[in-house]
């Protein structure tokens, strides 16, 4: 994806216009959505096939009201989710202009990835479940850079980590979906890359529930991993790596990183870092890989995969980053977003590390895998 295409404002007036009505209207748009997948209203006009549903139709088969059915209906129209049947629109012209007829939904594109697109769904439960209500204090965040939305799950004062493991069943299971979703697409393709030098002793710093490093033991029958994230996370780590019959190989050390205290253990050969690095302020990045560098050999690899939003492939892509950078200001911790590839690697670069290869778009999303070393 080019930057320069930020440079271009060529959007005529009306068409302005109306992209800023549907950003005043986004949050009714969005809860259109949700009740249109959960009432069941979008299935049914899918399995409806090429005949669609009428409003009385939808309603019969959902069990709700024809006024309930058809207010959806109609807003589904105007985000280009549904279309109307060809066959059941009056002419436009004469004593027929504005008449009502028997009109049928139909099922439009947009429509069809809202319903079938695992990445919308996974994006789409994720905004629903973690963000929504708390994405009303967006402002006080950027005030106060803390994440103040935290309070509608009673865990004001904590960032996102430290509370994970006390969030409501749904937004947790949300929460953990979305985290996975992105980084295992890229798994395939960074393990022989990770691998090339056959690493004896890795580290994986941010290693959440385990599935980096049981792909690792599956991957290479000799490689022992340890685990350093928050005591929450290690534990179900732990349980984890058990279950998968790593136990013996998956070791975790449980800290906070951002502690002044905190000091990692020396010995590795490699250190990982998936989608963790984007938890973090560019200054706290630069504080962690300090850190790494005290305790890590000159010949240790230091590796780094995350979506880099100015590296990505198309502008659906880079939006998706851009709306995720806003949840790490209002739930998240308060001071971290998804980065440019220039300023991470400045803030690894200024801790004492050198760029040493840089692989782009691994994964069906875009991920980027940086390798990196002490400068001489």
């Amino acid at each position: 994806m080019e930057l320069r295409n930020y440079t271009i404002d060529n959007i005529s007036a009306a068409d302005a216009k109306f992209e800023a009505q549907k950003i005043a209207f986004a949050p009714l748009a969005f809860q259109a959505v949700r009740a249109l997948l959960e009432l069941g209203i979008l299935r049914k006009i899918s399995d409806a096939g090429d005949a669609g549903l009428t409003r009385e139709e939808a309603a019969e088969q959902t069990g709700l009201s024809v006024y309930g059915t058809g207010v959806l209906m109609e807003m589904a129209l105007g985000l280009r989710a549904l279309r109307l049947h060809r066959d059941g629109i009056a002419p436009d012209r004469g004593e027929n202009r504005g008449r009502m007829q028997e009109e049928r939904f139909v099922l439009g594109k947009i429509g069809w990835f809202l319903l079938e697109d695992d990445m919308t769904g996974v994006n789409f439960s994720f905004v629903n479940e973690v963000c929504y209500q708390g994405a009303f204090a967006l402002a006080e965040s950027i005030k106060t850079g803390k994440p103040r939305g935290l309070a509608v799950f009673g865990a004001e004062g904590k960032t996102i980590y430290e509370a994970l493991y006390s969030l409501p069943e749904d937004p947790r299971k949300a929460w953990f979906a979305f985290d996975h979703f992105y980084s295992d697409m890229a798994f395939p393709q960074a393990l022989p890359i990770v691998f090339a030098e056959k690493p004896r002793r890795l580290f994986d710093i941010g290693g959440n529930t385990a599935k980096w490093a049981i792909r690792c033991c599956t991957h290479d029958p000799d490689v022992m991993v340890t685990i350093i994230d928050l005591p929450g996370q290690t534990a179900a780590a732990k349980l984890n790596a058990g279950a998968s019959g790593y136990g013996d190989r998956i070791g975790v050390y449980p800290c906070n990183v951002l502690d002044p205290g905190t000091v990692f253990p020396a010995g590795a050969d490699t250190v990982w870092m998936s989608q963790f690095l984007d938890c973090f302020s560019l200054e706290e990045v630069t504080a962690i890989l300090t850190k790494i560098r005290a305790a890590t050999e000159a010949d240790a690899d230091i590796f780094v995969l995350e979506p880099l939003w100015d590296m990505q492939r198309f502008e659906a892509s880079a939006y998706s980053l851009q709306a995720a950078s806003l949840y790490f200001t209002v739930m998240a911790n308060g001071n971290s977003k998804m980065y440019r590839f220039g300023e991470l690697t400045q803030a690894i670069e200024q801790a004492g590390f050198e760029l040493k290869a840089a692989h782009h778009d691994l994964g069906s999303y875009g991920y980027s895998l940086l390798r990196f070393r002490k400068k001489p």
